[in-house]
């Protein structure tokens, strides 16, 4: 009885917590809503593309069709292959789903092991890792991915990994900082005097107290490995064609043809900008609600305008 009491009590925690961050992104974040919406449509949209695409992604239309546009038959009108451009647009979709989420993903891993380990263990290990990590800041990205890419060869996969690895290592700083932050806590040093091991350290006591950075992190990720991913697709460095990827609508045909059709680059355009915009503004109102130092207490502006309304009630 007591276990499933205990229980209980946790669902009810944690669901109560989700309400009320939901609760807080309605009321501070308006944009921060907007930028959800958008992200929620990104996800569903890549994840039934099959069901929600007129056509197939690379479904030639006929000679008839080619160059059309927009009408009631093709909503983005038609490129120069006769191809429909909207089921190319919701097909580029899935592509940026799998890369920005993968990416982010591998790229938050990386942060958090690289910064962990050097902001936990400090000395020469930290010494010689920040000095490679400035030399890579240093480089310019798009040149270095360029030549990265020229070499593993272009794919969904080496995009992912490339782009993974450029962003930890740029993204272990801000995990660095929060282990140098946390590793001088008194239950940090509690841990160490009771000779528990490092490895138990870095997992149990280090690692839950900076997931909300990393949490951060991971959503600030999605839309710069997207950017990053649509402009090598842009350069021929990314996803090679036939593959819709975004910025390779942009590229190819859709620079040949923009003046005579402008509407084979403004949609995968629209596409691109309306979705980083959105993942930024959701994740900019992530890592507002979700900031320490703004979460409860008198740090918060609601909590403190509503415990000075008391306190001056209560005088009077």
């Amino acid at each position: 009885m007591a276990d499933s009491s205990s229980g209980g009590v946790a669902e009810t925690k944690r669901h109560s917590a989700l309400v009320g961050f939901l609760i807080r992104l309605v009321k501070e974040k308006p944009l921060g809503v907007v930028g959800g919406i958008i992200t929620l449509l990104l996800l569903l949209t890549g994840i039934f593309a099959d069901f929600l695409a007129p056509y197939g992604m690379n479904e030639s239309l006929g000679v008839e069709n080619y160059l059309l546009n927009s009408s009631t038959r093709f909503w983005f009108g038609t490129d120069n292959a006769g191809r429909d451009i909207l089921s190319r647009v919701i097909f580029g979709a899935r592509i940026s789903v799998i890369i920005g989420l993968s990416g982010a993903a591998v790229a938050t891993i990386i942060s958090t092991i690289i910064g962990m380990l050097c902001g936990y263990i400090g000395g020469k290990l930290d010494m010689i890792v920040q000095r490679v990590v400035d030399a890579w800041m240093c480089m310019p990205s798009l040149v270095v991915l360029m030549v990265v890419m020229s070499i593993v060869g272009a794919g969904m996969l080496p995009v992912i990994l490339v782009l993974g690895f450029q962003w930890g290592l740029v993204g272990s700083r801000i995990v660095r900082g929060a282990v140098i932050g946390i590793k001088e806590n008194v239950y940090v040093e509690a841990a160490r005097a009771i000779g528990c091991p490092t490895t138990r350290i870095l997992t149990r006591h280090i690692l839950p107290n900076i997931m909300a950075p990393t949490i951060i992190l991971f959503t600030t990720r999605v839309p710069n490995v997207i950017l990053t991913e649509a402009s090598l697709s842009f350069l021929g460095f990314g996803i090679p064609p036939p593959a819709p990827s975004w910025g390779g609508m942009l590229s190819g045909a859709g620079r040949n043809y923009m003046f005579v059709a402008p509407w084979m680059v403004i949609w995968p355009g629209l596409a691109l900008a309306s979705v980083v915009y959105g993942i930024n503004m959701f994740g900019d109102a992530v890592r507002d609600i979700l900031d320490p130092r703004l979460r409860g207490g008198v740090g918060r502006y609601g909590v403190r305008v509503e415990k000075e309304e008391k306190s001056s009630d209560s005088k009077k």
